[in-house]
């Protein structure tokens, strides 16, 4: 392999003050290193792996790539919570996530971008995001990527008085609460056996629990595609994409039943010879397409690395 002469690193969540693509140097990293509570399952390992990138590549121009820099323009209505603005002013906002897989669709559709755009990341963390115009509008994770749809072990939006009944009732501190959230919630809470969906096909046969929560996952992402077709006023083209969204042909189906009085069929024989439309004419669009992280990551470190040179 040739020596590398950038390294780009993918960044969860940058806080308030980072949220563009940008080099990474002493005060970026005192910023990441602050920002490192809201997304603890990802940023500290981020973190250490910038350290060790740039101790062993001293010299080479590094850039933090942020999933959350495709959301930053997100509109108020979507991007402001309803609580007080003293606590909005430290930063406590949607946000949205998966940013570069999402700037990886668009990119790869093109001149083929259609003006109303769903895109649902569906994986071991997932999320659903309306662009409209190439521009993310809205999106279902939100302060940090714990939120929105049902996740492999990651609860998503929850009734904020459950953590409270728990905190008063069941004495739960902040980290059990994180882990609870983070860690035994999904798929995997609701099935006892954990949070990959291969597992759970495997299973549901003979194992109602298994069936349910794959069964609680698809309805959850139907329930936020519906949401982002309200967000839109429609929807050109819904695009699947992430480990589930790409390779489970079932999920995908079962997404798409409950969506049929907006016009969503699958075709199921054109979801076995071309898997990168999957529509029946008529209704919104359904596509698989990949998501493409690395290759994003590789644009803007180019990008933001050379002066001048183009993504």
């Amino acid at each position: 392999m040739p020596a590398p002469v950038a390294i780009g690193h993918r960044i969860v969540h940058g806080g308030p003050k980072l949220q563009q693509h940008c080099l990474i140097d002493g005060p970026v990293m005192q910023q990441l290193e602050s920002a490192a509570a809201f997304a603890p399952l990802h940023t500290p390992s981020a973190i250490s792996v910038i350290r060790f990138a740039r101790q062993h590549f001293a010299g080479l121009p590094q850039a933090a790539c942020f999933d959350t820099a495709f959301h930053a323009e997100m509109p108020d209505v979507a991007r402001v919570l309803p609580i007080p603005r003293a606590l909005q002013s430290v930063g406590i906002q949607r946000y949205g996530f998966h940013g570069l897989s999402c700037e990886s669709i668009v990119h790869q559709l093109g001149t083929s971008l259609p003006e109303r755009l769903i895109i649902a990341h569906l994986g071991n963390g997932s999320s659903v995001t309306a662009v409209k115009n190439g521009k993310s509008i809205d999106t279902s994770m939100g302060l940090t990527p714990s939120g929105g749809v049902m996740m492999g072990s990651r609860s998503g939006d929850l009734d904020p008085g459950i953590l409270i009944y728990l905190m008063h009732e069941q004495k739960f501190d902040a980290a059990m609460l994180e882990d609870l959230i983070d860690h035994r919630s999904g798929l995997a809470g609701v099935s006892g056996i954990g949070g990959d969906m291969r597992r759970l096909h495997a299973a549901a046969p003979s194992d109602p629990d298994a069936q349910l929560a794959i069964d609680m996952f698809c309805y959850s992402v139907r329930k936020q595609i519906a949401a982002m077709m309200a967000v839109l006023g429609g929807a050109d083209l819904i695009v699947f994409t992430g480990g589930i969204g790409e390779n489970d042909g079932e999920v995908r189906a079962a997404i798409c039943a409950g969506l049929s009085w907006a016009g969503v069929s699958l075709d199921n024989v054109a979801d076995k010879s071309n898997p990168a439309t999957v529509s029946k004419a008529g209704g919104p669009r359904a596509a698989v397409l990949p998501s493409q992280e690395d290759e994003q990551i590789a644009r803007h470190t180019g990008a933001i690395a050379f002066q001048g040179s183009r993504e």
